[in-house]
């Protein structure tokens, strides 16, 4: 029979099992990434503590720069897009605008919210053949050909459904060559990103532009973000818009807000009326 382990014992185990170098809280005291709170409050921006977090180190002030742009870029789209639409329901149907905004994010999946991770794993994808000697358009025509031959419709960080042009992912383009010329960033994801561009136009015979989750996949990448951080990052831009949405739809006194005007019918295309037979 082995013996109990001791009371110090125990707690080093409990220490251990809640181990981060992330937060150091102790009386008195909060420190992030050894940074003391207070010395960052209103000295560090946003954006440069978030890169803390993630990253453990302050990153200079031009690269945080660029890491917000893109989270500015991401932060909404209108009450008709889909997570922000759920959020709006939500808050009318009594929930906090804690609730609404969690509502919403959880809808952030896939296919709404996930094609940032998805376009740059494969902005990555090409830049590893590229790495091994391939040149950029054979690497770009490889991987789309796979892509296509799994089943993919679209391919992630292009097209819009609503915009013939994305007016965000120029804007971003043009702060990532900035950064290239400025020694920050490599620019070679911005270089996929573009030759993904005309190879689909190849593809498809018309002009398939790169939309905002192609554009911010090109900035986290360069900034050296993994892809699961990208939809994370625009979850956290995105819960911005979520938030005002819900504040605003929390203020109008409708109740139960359905996805359109009760005025406005739904079809129904089941069976006609039927009946039970009689006992």
């Amino acid at each position: 029979m082995s013996e109990a382990p001791d009371a110090a014992a125990l707690l080093e185990e409990a220490a251990r099992y809640w181990r981060t170098s992330i937060t150091e809280i102790r009386p008195g005291h909060i420190g992030l990434r050894g940074y003391p709170i207070e010395e960052l409050i209103g000295r560090a921006g946003f954006a440069e503590v978030l890169w803390l977090l993630l990253r453990g180190e302050l990153p200079d002030p031009r690269r945080a720069r660029l890491l917000e742009a893109a989270l500015v870029a991401s932060v909404d789209h209108g009450p008709q897009a889909p997570a922000i639409a759920i959020a709006r329901s939500a808050v009318s149907c009594g929930l906090p605008l804690n609730g609404a905004m969690a509502s919403a994010i959880n809808a952030l999946g896939d296919v709404h919210g996930g094609a940032g991770q998805q376009a740059l794993e494969l902005f990555l994808r090409i830049e590893a053949l590229r790495a091994t000697g391939q040149g950029l358009d054979e690497a770009v025509t490889g991987a789309i050909g796979v892509a296509a031959r799994e089943g993919e419709e679209h391919l992630p960080g292009y097209g819009h459904r609503f915009h013939p042009v994305d007016p965000r992912s120029g804007r971003l383009l043009a702060l990532v060559e900035e950064a290239r010329a400025a020694g920050l960033v490599s620019g070679r994801l911005a270089e996929v990103a573009r030759a993904c561009e005309a190879a689909l136009e190849r593809r498809k015979g018309r002009h398939i532009p790169l939309n905002i989750d192609g554009a911010t996949a090109v900035v986290y990448g360069e900034l050296g973000f993994a892809p699961p951080l990208a939809r994370g990052l625009f979850c956290l831009a995105r819960g911005v818009g979520i938030l005002a949405h819900a504040w605003e739809q929390s203020g109008t006194g409708e109740r139960n807000k359905g996805p359109m005007p009760r005025a406005i019918p739904y079809r129904y295309e089941g069976p006609g009326e039927r009946h039970l037979p009689e006992p």
